[in-house]
This record gives C-alpha cells, structure tokens and sequence, in this order.
C-alpha cells in the first residue's frame, strides 16, 4: 500500500510542477516528427499527473479496503488513471478551444460615425471621438472638405493606427 501511496503523491507533485512549468513535456516531444499530431496532448503533465496520481490512490484504496491483493488493485488503479487521464485530457482540450473574441482595430471604424471634437480644415488634421470596441476615443481626421466643431461624421478610411478619413453625415 505504501507504493501505491508513493504513486499518488508523486502523481500530485508532477501536477504542481506542470502548475509551474507548463509545456515542458510537450516540448520534448516536438522534434519528433514520427510522433507529431499522434498523440495531441495524451503526453502533457496534467494528464500524466492525474494518471499516476488516480493509479497511486485508486490502487491503495482497493488495496486498503479488501482482502484482493496487489494484482486487482493494480487493475482497478490503471482503470482509475486512465479514467482520470482521459477526463483530464478532454477538459485540457475545451480549455484550449475557449477563443475570445477578435481585438478590435482600427479597419473596424471604417463605417463607424463620430463627432469632430477639433474642426478639420481642408488641408489639415482635426480630431474626431469615435468608439471602438465600445470605448471612445480620440483619432485624428482628415476631411477632403472643412468640418466644424461638432459636425457628426463618418469614417471612410483608416489612414493609420491614429488617423482617419471622415466625411460629414448628410441628413
């Protein structure tokens, strides 16, 4: 039982060590081509710890609580681990498939209508607030015609990461 015992707590070190070095063991894996793709997360440490970790337990428990002997209670901590490596093994995979959302730039103004907060004269830049992501924000504008302070607009094109071209709205 002692060996079963050692299994699960090492099993459950390896786990804060994948905690505080996580990738290493996948890493080790990369250069080999023959196993690329084959096994897609089966040989991270989160999976290998729950494996060790259940095995070590499941197996101490059969072999606490029965009078089986070692052999089944090594069969029913294999089964425990590859139950416990699989679950975790599939729940690492939902996590990583978890995607956010695509940041906001500024090819997402394009469209968008503002207001000028600096007039823009023919020639030069004025500002105009406008929202991106749901947050405002001040870009520069440029406008082939003059706008006023206030005039509401929209944007026609992004000239850069901080500048637009505007054109007033025509109601």
């Amino acid at each position: 039982m002692t060996l079963f015992l050692g299994i699960g707590i090492a099993g459950i070190v390896l786990l804060v060590l994948s905690l505080i070095f996580d990738g290493v063991l996948e890493g080790l894996f990369d250069g080999v081509s023959a196993l690329d793709g084959i096994f897609d997360g089966l040989l991270s440490l989160p999976v290998i710890a729950g494996f060790l970790s259940m095995f070590g337990f499941g197996g101490a428990i059969v072999l606490g609580t029965t009078n089986l002997g070692t052999v089944p209670a090594t069969a029913a901590g294999v089964a425990a681990g590859v139950g416990a490596g699989w679950l975790t093994w599939k729940f690492s995979k939902a996590l990583m498939r978890d995607q956010t959302s695509v940041t906001p730039s500024g090819s997402h103004l394009v469209g968008s209508s503002g207001t000028v907060v600096t007039a823009i004269p023919a020639t030069g830049y004025g500002e105009v607030l406008l929202r991106l992501g749901g947050q405002p924000m001040k870009f520069s504008a440029k406008s082939a015609q003059p706008v006023a302070y206030g005039t509401e607009v929209w944007v026609e094109e992004t000239l850069s990461s901080s500048s637009v071209s505007v054109r007033p709205v025509e109601r």
